[in-house]
C-alpha cells in the first residue's frame, strides 16, 4: 500500500543523511556471533505487532518451528520494519538487527554506503536462491554482481476496476481496458450511470499524485529520470508526460468522468471503490483485501487488469538484508531463516493453508519472486488454497510477463511532491497549462536530483 511505500522512501532519505565512517558501518567485526554454548543468536525484525494477533502469533509459531529444526540457532524477533523515525539512529548506534526488513527503494543506498554484508559466497549452500528471478535479485546486488540480501515479495501496478459497474455500463467485465483511450471511453460510460458514479479516479495529494503520474508515465514508455555519466536529470517533461496530464485534464473537464471531488490521497480511492461509486483506478493487488476488510467491499466485485498501454509499470517490493560486519555464522543462520520462511518455496503450501483457515486472502495476483520449479510449487499451492476469484485477475496475470517493471526514481518522494502540483492543477483548474506545469516540475526535480550521487 502507498502509505507503507511512502514510509520506506522517507526512511531511505533519512538514512542517506546519516554520516558514518567506513569503520563504523562497513568494516566492523561481529564478535558476538555465538553464545558460550555454541549457539548463534540471530536478531531479526519484521515481527508483526501484538495488536495484529493472527499474524503476530503465526510469526512466533514459525520461529518455534525453525528453532526446533535448527537447535543451534536462537531467533530474537523484534517488531518493526524500515521505520524512518528510528532506522538512522539504530544504524548509527549499532542497534540495527542482524537481518532487517527493507523496501526495494533501500538496497542501492545501503550497499553504496557499505552498511550491509556481502552474502554472495554463502548462497551456493542454499539452492533455492538460484531460482530467484534475476531482475528481482538484482535489486539486492551491486554493480559487480555481489549480493547483500534476498527478496521476500514484489508488486506491480495494474488497473483495478469494479466489475458490477462495468456490467451496468454495458462493458465486458472480463475484458478490462487495454489502452488509455479505452480507459477514457469506459470512464465516460461508467460516469454516465449517474448518481455520483465516477468513471476513473486519480490522486493528487500528499505525494500520491506524483506516484500515480510516475506509473502512468511508465505505462506509456516514458522515464522519470535518467543517469548520464553519473548525473541524474528529470526526463518526464516529454511527449509521454504531456499525454498523461492532458488525458487527465480532458477526462476531468471535457468528459466529466472523474467526479467533482478532487485533491484525493491514498485511502480516498479505496473508500470510493468500496462504496460502489468508482469504476477504475491504478492500484496493486493488495488494495483489494483492504477494500474488502475496511470498506465493506466483496472480492467478487473487483477485477484487476494490466496497466493500460503496457509499455511499463511501476513496481517494487520487500526483502531482508544483512547488516555490515556479520560473522559467517550469523550470515549462514540468517540465510537458513530466510530460506525457511520468507524466501522459501517449501513454505507456500503451509502458509497458504494457514491463510485460508484464518480468512486471509490466498491467490491474489502478486508477482512471484521465483522461476523454475520453485515458481511451479508456488502456483500449485496458490491454486490449491485460493479463496479469492482468480478469474477476475486473469487479464493481469496473462499480461504480467510481457510488461517491463520499473522502480521509483531517486529521491522519489520529493519528486512526487513536485508533481502533485501538476496533478492538482489539471484536476482542479480547467485552464491549467500542461506545458508550464511540467516545466516547473522539471526545474524542481532537477534541483532535487542534483544531490543524488
Amino acid at each position: 500500500m502507498f502509505r507503507t511505500r511512502l514510509r520506506s522512501a522517507l526512511g531511505l532519505l533519512l538514512v542517506a543523511g546519516v554520516a558514518m565512517s567506513a569503520a563504523a558501518c562497513g568494516d566492523s567485526d561481529d564478535t558476538s556471533a555465538a553464545t558460550k554454548d555454541g549457539k548463534v543468536t540471530l536478531v531479526v525484525n519484521g515481527l508483526p505487532p501484538a495488536t495484529e494477533k493472527a499474524t503476530h502469533e503465526r510469526f512466533l509459531a514459525n520461529v518455534a518451528e525453525f528453532e526446533k529444526a535448527n537447535p543451534n540457532i536462537k531467533i530474537d524477533a523484534r517488531e518493526g520494519k524500515m521505520d524512518p523515525q528510528t532506522f538512522p539512529a539504530k544504524l548509527a548506534g549499532g542497534q540495527l538487527e542482524d537481518v532487517f526488513y527493507v523496501y526495494f527503494t533501500d538496497p542501492a543506498s545501503l550497499i553504496a554506503k557499505r552498511q550491509v554484508s556481502d552474502i554472495s559466497k554463502y548462497l551456493k549452500d542454499f539452492p533455492v536462491t538460484s531460482q530467484i528471478k534475476p531482475e528481482v535479485l538484482r535489486v539486492f546486488q551491486d554493480e559487480g554482481g555481489k549480493t547483500y540480501g534476498l527478496p521476500y515479495k514484489n508488486y506491480s501496478m495494474g488497473l483495478l476496476y469494479n466489475r458490477d459497474l462495468f456490467t451496468k455500463a454495458g462493458l465486458d467485465p472480463n475484458s478490462p481496458p487495454k489502452t488509455w483511450a479505452d480507459v477514457r471511453t469506459a470512464a465516460k460510460k461508467i460516469a454516465g450511470l449517474g448518481n455520483g458514479t465516477v468513471g476513473y479516479g486519480d490522486y493528487s495529494k500528499n505525494n500520491t499524485g506524483g506516484w500515480h503520474f510516475t506509473t502512468e508515465l511508465y505505462s506509456l514508455g516514458g522515464e522519470m529520470a535518467v543517469n548520464n555519466g553519473g548525473t541524474w536529470k528529470a526526463a518526464f517533461n516529454s511527449p509521454q508526460g504531456k499525454q498523461v496530464l492532458q488525458q487527465l485534464k480532458d477526462m476531468r473537464w471535457t468528459d466529466n468522468s472523474m467526479g467533482q471531488k478532487q485533491l484525493l490521497e491514498w485511502a480516498d480511492l479505496l473508500q470510493q471503490m468500496g462504496s460502489g461509486k468508482l469504476g477504475m483506478y491504478l492500484a496493486t493487488a493488495d488494495n483489494i483485501p483492504t477494500i474488502v476488510n475496511q470498506y465493506k467491499g466483496k472480492y467478487a466485485t473487483y477485477g484487476l487488469g494490466p496497466i493500460p498501454d503496457g509499455k511499463g509499470t511501476l513496481g517494487g517490493g520487500e526483502g531482508y538484508m544483512f547488516k555490515a560486519g556479520l560473522s559467517p555464522e550469523k550470515i549462514n543462520a540468517g540465510l537458513k531463516w530466510l530460506t525457511f520462511w520468507f524466501t522459501s518455496a517449501e513454505r507456500f503450501e503451509a502458509e497458504n493453508k494457514w491463510s485460508s483457515e484464518t480468512d486471509q486472502p490466498v491467490g491474489l495476483p502478486e508477482p512471484a519472486i521465483f522461476t523454475g520449479a520453485a515458481a511451479q510449487t508456488q502456483a500449485a499451492a496458490d491454486k490449491k488454497y485460493a479463496n479469492v476469484p482468480q478469474e477476475n485477475y486473469a487479464a493481469f496475470v496473462a499480461a504480467m510477463p510481457t510488461i517491463p517493471v520499473k522502480l521509483e526514481p531517486p529521491n522519489a518522494q520529493q519528486i512526487y511532491a513536485a508533481l502533485d502540483v501538476a496533478m492538482q492543477k489539471v484536476l482542479t483548474d480547467r485552464n491549467a497549462d500542461v506545458n508550464k506545469l511540467l516545466t516547473d516540475a522539471e526545474t524542481q526535480a532537477n534541483s532535487i536530483l542534483a544531490g543524488v550521487k
